[in-house]
């Protein structure tokens, strides 16, 4: 099947995919892959799940959109009411039934992009759980398939709960800066009255299935998936039951998650051998229509396509009134979605259009919902592949009459956004927070950098000196060897710069930091406005102390440079303060080029 192995093997014809045709309805986005042979008859919705989880399906959901698309099956994926690129929810209604709304619009939506009558459901995590009673308002569900369903309620809070602490300290958060205000994982909060409707439910409660065909995937050591595979099996006529295979990679952090190709495959087996069930419709056609915005307070969002043959995804966020400032490029960091981490960049754009500055996130190729280049490398980050992509983001704004422009980017965001402003001069600014380098050693593994990244030398005293932190290293729970080994590596580039200071040699015109000071050169002579932002402990310190010194003096030599240490913040600048700070940053930088 085309949709899984090396991107070579992905793109057999080279041809370039396109992104998934962007709608709007009921206050949401939605992603539109429409059939790529005479359709089947049936068409597939994406029920995704909530939060972290999400932004580790997000990728997965789009292969499995593609390749059914390739066997003749439309689809749609989507937001919920109140996440992703959806607008806020100002009342919260009562329990899911903001959710289950946008869920029921978005079925009739697909049938009427798709012209199919029949549907598919495909759930994951609490996507499982609005299934069922969505199966019920509607007509002609050929399947569900359940991927990984959250079955108990209550205790899907408590897993939640668990999987939170989990992230903030893999993420360095103390105590202290954690959210635990309410059910919070890696920034996103579930609403309290949402949180409140799931922690009643229960699937094995089920008394029916409006379908006749069910798969079921479940995860391995997890007694209960097995005991709703059995239920499920009582309540419909066919009943699938696989091993979800490659789940925990999956949803561990999707930085580094592993997409889950066997899974893939059966998944979209399943959905042919239904859907093939059905009588072959002629394809509707589909007209790339201009997509209504969606209208909040301040601002105004069109989804897109952009790039060559369509094949880039994002989300122009604009202001109601008068545009005052320079539109702010924001770029995505790793493999998160445009969204950005705990919905960072949807909050970001809406505060800065509200100040009269217009900006663009978008998913780089091979990100979220933008499909990767043909003969393009599998790992995109830090790539030169990726430049690519932030030049054709500048072109959009170019013909839309939306420069001057600055990016905008936070760790491997940060290095492009660098790296952007660097090679194209219609990038009047740069605002770059806690990159881990400005320059990569392409003789380097990306791979093993993201998998084993040190941290700063605080970290590690602060780390070492926690209670909890010494059972897990002597329970084995921690990875000792990769721990000393990063250990060392921080320890030997203090060794290095205090031994350079000791012999007076000024760290800024050492040979080995040329392609990093010959960019700020570059970009001081271009009059670029630059402001480089760092938690206060974060690793991407270590990497500017060696180019400009410990006490980052080297930077004198670059005037008009902002550099902004922010205390009590993680990697991700997770903590709210940080934030403000963050986007306080990146709006005066707006509002100053708009000026100029």
């Amino acid at each position: 099947m085309a949709g899984w192995g090396a991107a070579g093997d992905r793109n057999e014809a080279r041809k370039i995919r396109s992104a998934a045709m962007p709608v709007t309805f009921a206050g949401t986005v939605g992603l539109f892959m429409a059939a790529a042979k005479p359709s089947t008859g049936t068409a597939v919705l994406f029920l995704s799940p909530w939060g972290f989880e999400e932004m580790c399906v997000r990728k997965f959901w789009r292969i499995l959109a593609e390749d059914l698309a390739d066997i003749g099956i439309a689809s749609l994926r989507f937001d919920y009411a109140g996440t992703g690129d959806a607008l806020d929810v100002l009342d919260g209604g009562e329990g899911l039934s903001p959710w289950e709304d946008t869920a029921f619009a978005a079925a009739t939506k697909l049938k009427s992009l798709s012209g199919c009558e029949r549907l598919i459901l495909i759930s994951q995590g609490l996507g499982s759980t609005l299934a069922a009673p969505l199966a019920e308002r509607l007509s002609n569900i050929d399947g569900i398939a359940f991927l990984a369903p959250v079955i108990s309620g209550r205790a899907h809070l408590r897993e939640l709960a668990i999987w939170s602490k989990m992230i903030d300290e893999s993420m360095g958060l103390s105590e202290t800066q954690r959210q635990t205000e309410g059910v919070t994982v890696a920034g996103l909060r579930m609403p309290d009255t949402v949180a409140d409707a799931v922690k009643k439910l229960n699937l094995m409660n089920l008394a029916g299935l409006a379908t006749p065909n069910c798969l079921v995937l479940t995860r391995p050591n997890r007694p209960g998936d097995a005991d709703f595979a059995c239920h499920v099996k009582a309540l419909a006529p066919h009943v699938d039951q696989a091993e979800y295979e490659g789940y925990d990679e999956l949803v561990s952090n999707p930085t580094i998650a592993v997409m889950p190709a066997e899974t893939g495959r059966a998944v979209v087996a399943w959905t042919g051998s239904i859907a093939g069930q059905a009588h072959a419709v002629a394809s509707v056609g589909f007209e790339a229509a201009s997509v209504a915005p969606l209208v909040g307070d301040g601002f105004a969002e069109t989804p897109l396509r952009f790039g060559r043959d369509h094949r880039l995804f994002g989300i122009l966020c604009e202001p109601e009134g008068k545009r005052t400032g320079a539109t702010a490029l924001l770029l995505t960091t790793a493999y998160d979605r445009n969204a950005g981490w705990g919905r960072m960049s949807v909050i970001m754009a809406r505060a800065l259009a509200c100040d009269g500055i217009a900006s663009l996130r978008f998913d780089t190729a091979n990100v979220g919902d933008s499909p990767p280049l043909p003969d393009a490398p599998e790992q995109v980050l830090y790539s030169r592949e990726q430049q690519h992509d932030v030049a054709e983001a500048l072109d959009l704004l170019e013909t839309r009459k939306l420069l001057p422009a600055f990016v905008v980017g936070r760790c491997s965001g940060g290095y492009l956004a660098f790296q952007a402003a660097v090679h194209d001069a219609r990038c009047h600014g740069l605002v770059t927070a806690n990159p881990y380098s400005f320059s990569w050693d392409e003789s380097r593994s990306v791979d093993e950098a993201l998998r084993f990244a040190p941290r700063s030398l605080e970290t590690y005293g602060r780390k070492f000196l926690q209670l909890e932190t010494l059972k897990r290293l002597i329970g084995g729970q921690i990875d000792a060897k990769s721990a000393l080994r990063n250990l060392a590596t921080v320890l030997s580039r203090r060794a290095a710069r205090s031994a350079r200071r000791l012999l007076g040699v000024l760290p800024f015109l050492a040979g080995t930091q040329g392609p990093v000071i010959n960019g700020f050169r570059t970009l001081s002579k271009r009059r670029v406005d630059m402001s480089l932002i760092y938690s206060a402990h974060d690793i991407g310190l270590d990497h500017l102390h060696e180019h400009f010194g410990q006490d980052a003096s080297g930077l004198k030599h670059f005037p008009g440079i902002r550099l902004t240490l922010i205390a009590e913040a993680d990697h991700n600048l997770t903590p709210p303060n940080a934030r403000r700070i963050y986007l306080q940053e990146v709006k005066e930088m707006g509002l100053r080029l708009g000026k100029a």
